[in-house]
């Protein structure tokens, strides 16, 4: 078989990672053994499969093998009678194969999975730690491709990784089935990580958009992985068709230079209509059980978003309800920064810089605050307040996209400051 034909090899190994490192992590309770037998039996996969073609059930074969070889290494590291090495011992494991994969059933899978994952966003962990060890463990990812995706060394990324791991070992975390609430608990931890994941992509800016976005296709792919466990939550759902229909709007969130492109000028020809399309049953299956959640209600915004075929179509009233929903259920400054937005389409920019006023407190050093504010204040006209506040945004801006969207405001400013033919901007208005 040429190695051209071996592509599914890997595909198969990334699908049935989560899986078989999850029953391995059940097994041995501890994360390093649990990917080390992992590892261990994806290199025999690769040497076994190429000659033998894919088995029955990669998941059961890799759980299979993975134990036999840890439970070797542990009886060799114990000077005991190692067991034989012999590759036709596991190159027929049809039997033991089935009869594994008949012990998988759903709940132990949902629930080697959910713990997999729930370890990774242990609460003790930082958040970028969280999200560097839910790469590596679940996703597979090499230290090098998540050094890249985060702009930081290969050796600070492993640093971050082994810290860590220690620091899930110290916790202790409970390894036995989660009851009803322990697992709804659980859920709304892991649903926060494949988020935190998709945000560290979609965040990033136009020079670094395209390195970092593998982060958000990752965080789609173990956000349908979740849905497929827990096909029945709608908050799943929801967490679901939200990064869906943010992400089909990729293409068109960054100009040729870098420069970032507003939403109402984006070019939607070239959103993503397949994501778009699914992202929309997501949704609309999700409010069908009536048990609305935050990113139930986000993603119902971004739907709205996606149906309108031209900004002007966009129902900001019903945007403005939404965001009004969310500030309940979801209570957050930035939320009702968002809501201003849709409350300025609706009763006018006085209106949302009303609602924005009494945020500058808990704002004070958020970049948005001060870039919403300033464009409020150049809609009423009100140019040198504007400016101070794009200054402040500047100053506050976290990427070059940020800040070269700020300066274009200001760059207005000025123009519009400018004496035109000999006369000032007040004795041109007079005439």
């Amino acid at each position: 078989m040429n190695e051209a034909d071996t592509g599914w090899i890997e595909t198969a190994l990334t699908s049935a990672r989560p899986q078989a490192v999850g029953a391995l992590l059940r097994y041995f309770r501890d994360l390093d053994t649990a990917e080390e037998a992992f590892q261990n039996a994806s290199l025999r996969a690769l040497k076994n499969w190429r000659e033998n073609g894919p088995p029955r059930d990669p998941a059961a074969w890799l759980i299979m093998v993975g134990r036999n070889v840890a439970i070797d290494e542990v009886r060799r590291n114990r000077k005991q009678q190692p067991l034989p090495e012999d590759d036709q011992a596991i190159s027929d494991l049809d039997d033991a194969e089935g009869a594994l994969a008949e012990r998988l059933d759903g709940s132990h899978y949902r629930d080697d999975i959910l713990r997999l994952m729930f370890i990774c966003c242990h609460p003790q962990l930082p958040a970028t730690q969280q999200i560097a060890l839910a790469l590596r463990i679940v996703s597979g990812l090499t230290v090098k491709q998540i050094a890249r995706a985060f702009l930081v060394s290969e050796a600070a990324m492993e640093q971050r990784i082994t810290r860590a791991k220690a620091r899930v070992a110290d916790a202790g975390t409970p390894f036995e089935t989660p009851g009803a609430v322990e697992r709804s608990e659980r859920l709304a931890g892991v649903a926060a990580m494949i988020y935190l994941i998709f945000n560290e992509g979609y965040s990033a800016s136009g020079d670094t958009a395209e390195i970092r976005k593998p982060l958000c296709e990752e965080a789609i792919r173990l956000a349908r992985l979740l849905l497929r466990l827990f096909p029945s939550e709608p908050e799943i759902m929801g967490l679901t068709a939200l990064i869906l229909l943010q992400h089909a709007r990729s293409a068109a969130r960054f100009a040729e230079d870098g420069s970032l492109i507003l939403l109402e000028d984006q070019n939607r020809a070239v959103w993503n209509g397949t994501m778009i399309a699914e992202g929309l049953a997501l949704i609309d299956k999700a409010m069908r059980h009536r048990r609305s959640g935050p990113y139930q209600i986000q993603a119902a915004i971004a739907a709205l978003h996606a149906r309108a075929a031209a900004p002007d179509e966009t129902d900001w009233a019903q945007i403005d309800l939404l965001y009004g929903a969310l500030e309940i259920v979801q209570p957050s400054p930035v939320v009702t920064l968002n809501r201003a937005v849709a409350v300025a389409k609706v009763r006018g920019p006085q209106a949302a810089l009303d609602l924005i006023e009494p945020l500058a407190p808990k704002l004070a050093n958020y970049f948005h605050f001060y870039g919403v504010r300033g464009a409020f204040l150049m809609q009423l006209g009100r140019n040198d307040e504007a400016r101070i506040a794009f200054d402040r945004a500047i100053a506050l801006a976290n990427t070059s996209a940020e800040a070269a969207h700020i300066r274009m405001h200001i760059d207005r400013l000025i123009r519009d400051s400018q004496p035109k033919n000999g006369s000032t901007r007040q004795e041109a208005k007079a005439k």
